[in-house]
């Protein structure tokens, strides 16, 4: 196996890692419902994309406490 001829220098080390890093995401506002989705990308709330419904969403309800009872 190879070894490096010379040691890489402390400065050339924290120049390669300063470009190492989290990138944010663009977000915007959907034009339906004015909530924040990723761009290029259809609505998950509404299912709208570029003025278009593309996606129908079915509404999950929530479980109640119905049906249970105490005793």
């Amino acid at each position: 196996m190879s070894v490096p001829k010379q040691r890489h220098t402390k400065g050339r080390r924290d120049r390669r890692r300063a470009n190492i890093k989290i990138v944010s995401k663009n977000l915007v506002n959907c034009s339906q419902c004015k909530k924040k989705i990723k761009r290029h990308t259809a609505c998950q709330f509404c299912g709208y994309y570029k003025g278009k419904k593309t996606i129908d969403i079915k509404i999950k309800k929530k479980k109640g406490k119905a049906g249970k009872k105490k005793g």
